[in-house]
């Protein structure tokens, strides 16, 4: 239910904290002295059409904040829980809607100070409160919701949950069934294609991180290539290069040569130091010879093996591009096209018990609907009596009111069943029924409401209802009456009612005033909670106009005695 409501500069309203609790609690004033303030005001922070005019004047921008309390199984919980919103750890149970309203126009809307989209913050208002007026009635009016208020009234939930379960399984076969269809129909037109493009790959043999596998070997047999072409070209150039056996060790063999006839048979020669030093380099380069040996003799690089790696990564990569696959798809893409080859030669027998299941499970939605279109024609009836009896003292007694329940075209059922809803209305005798809204007036329409509130308040889950001068036009008994029957339907759920009847007002079990006040050349909207005395004056002001009289006053008391 609704606990507080804040309002910030909104019109001629600049700091308001309102604070609500169970039951009715009526709102009265002088015509203009800002009522619809308050609802606009409560209205944008349910997510309704933001208007830059409710920003106050000198303001930059207006702040509404309404507080609910609610139990962890509402569907407004259930709403945020799927959103992935959390609760105030404080306050688990409270949902606070915020709308902040620019002066150009620009509004933000907020779900326990976390931000979210004014179509979200409508969700969650319409989980929440419902509001009715004379020109607030679409969900009364909207045949669109007729199913379900009927439903709510006086059908068992397993009815309908197990029309959508099996609607659920019926869209499922069916739409399987369409999906095999349209496949086979397309591998028949593209038959000759199929088995080219199977034959083609079954060929190539596609496996899987193969491409990865092929460009990893490639580029260890290009390195092993170079890596040999290199060792190649070092050996050739210690190795002689002409018939002489001209060549590095050889060069160094003569150079030795020369140098031995520098001694004698008395003397040391005196280039033994530079013939130590080209034996040593004569055993190195014996030694390198050797080592570029051993290196040629271990590397790796046939060129036909590289060849070949290179044939089937270049046969993947172009197979890939003329289907438009990645090569890495390749192995699956195959593995589809033979799938749609298989549909041709196994598709009739797949068809067949694919049609089965889904006239199976056509069967069982039929059977779950009819159930359902049953339990709602017999609610019909009792809603129909229960409105009669509701509608006399409302002064709509020549009225009749009809709940009609007719089969839809199969192209127009669904997860709600088979049947179509209609609330209509004929207000006079010999009038044909028609929709709500064609036919009844304003007035009428909102008494009809209040009679389908108090017929149908135990099945609803929003917790507040507003009721937005529901007694207009109408006084003495037919007044009285819609008091009574307001204050029935707070018996079950928080109520808010606007209104100008002191029939109605005397029910409340909290009163507050809405006036005007001037000051400083401003004007203000103010809302005083009213105790005892204040209510009583309050009341024999709606009685009697500007001037109280004793009678009044006495007239008052019978009305919150009556309402007491």
């Amino acid at each position: 239910m609704l606990i507080t409501l804040s309002i910030r500069d909104v019109v001629l309203i600049e700091r308001l904290d309102l604070h609500f609790g169970p039951g009715l609690t009526v709102l009265t004033g002088e015509t203009g002295a800002g009522k619809s303030i308050l609802l606009d005001s409560l209205g944008l922070a349910l997510g309704a059409r933001a208007e830059t005019g409710l920003v106050r004047a000198g303001t930059e921008q207006a702040v509404v904040s309404a507080s609910f309390f609610v139990s962890p199984d509402h569907p407004a919980a259930a709403l945020l829980t799927e959103q992935g919103m959390t609760s105030d750890e404080d306050a688990p149970d409270q949902i606070v809607l915020r709308r902040v309203l620019a002066r150009d126009g620009r509004s933000r809307a907020f779900i326990n100070d976390q931000p979210v989209g004014v179509a979200m913050l409508r969700r969650a208002g319409a989980l929440l409160v419902e509001v009715q007026g004379q020109h607030e009635q679409m969900g009364l009016a909207d045949p669109a919701g007729h199913a379900a208020l009927l439903d709510a009234f006086g059908v068992a939930p397993r009815l309908r949950g197990a029309v959508s379960d099996a609607w659920r399984d019926f869209r499922r076969a069916s739409g399987a069934l369409a999906a095999a269809r349209e496949a086979i129909a397309a591998a028949a037109r593209d038959e000759e294609w199929l088995r080219h493009a199977v034959d083609e790959l079954a060929k190539l043999a596609p496996q899987d991180g193969e491409e990865d596998a092929l460009a990893a070997e490639r580029q260890r047999l290009q390195q092993g290539e170079r890596r040999a072409e290199a060792i190649a070209a070092a050996v050739a150039e210690l190795t002689p290069k002409d018939r002489r056996g001209a060549g590095p060790a050889a060069a160094l063999r003569a150079s030795a040569r020369a140098l031995g006839r520098l001694a004698g048979p008395e003397t040391d020669n005196p280039a033994a130091p530079a013939m130590a030093a080209l034996d040593r380099a004569e055993e190195a380069l014996a030694e390198a010879e050797t080592l570029l040996s051993r290196l040629a003799a271990e590397i790796d690089s046939d060129p036909r093996q590289l060849e070949a790696a290179e044939e089937r990564l270049f046969a993947l990569r172009a197979a890939g591009r003329k289907h438009n696959v990645p090569v890495v798809d390749l192995p699956g893409f195959l593995a589809g096209l033979r799938q749609r080859l298989a549909a041709l030669d196994t598709g009739s027998a797949e068809i067949f018990a694919m049609e089965k299941a889904t006239a199976a499970a056509r069967k069982t939605y039929n059977e779950a609907a009819i159930g359902l279109s049953e339990a709602r024609r017999a609610a019909a009836g009792r809603l129909e009596r229960a409105v009669a009896k509701e509608l006399p003292p409302l002064r709509l007694d020549r009225a009749k009111f009809i709940a009609e329940v007719a089969a839809l075209n199969e192209a127009d059922w669904g997860a709600g069943g088979a049947d179509d809803v209609r609330f209509l209305i004929a207000t006079n005798p010999g009038q044909p029924p028609g929709p709500l809204a064609k036919i009844a007036s304003g007035g009428e329409l909102s008494r009809l409401m209040l009679a389908l509130k108090v017929v149908m308040a135990a099945g609803s889950t929003v917790p507040t209802l507003v009721f937005d001068e529901v007694d207009s036009g109408i006084g003495g008994a037919t007044a009285a009456a819609v008091g009574e029957r307001i204050a029935r339907v707070a018996e079950r759920v928080q109520v808010l009612v606007v209104t100008h009847s002191p029939q109605v007002a005397a029910r409340g079990a909290a009163h507050m005033r809405v006036a005007k006040q001037q000051a400083s050349d401003r004007t203000a909207t103010t809302v005083e909670p009213l105790l005892a005395d204040d209510r009583r004056e309050e009341i024999a002001r709606m009685l009697a106009g500007e001037t109280i009289t004793p009678a009044a006053r006495a007239a008052a008391d019978d009305l919150l005695g009556a309402g007491a």
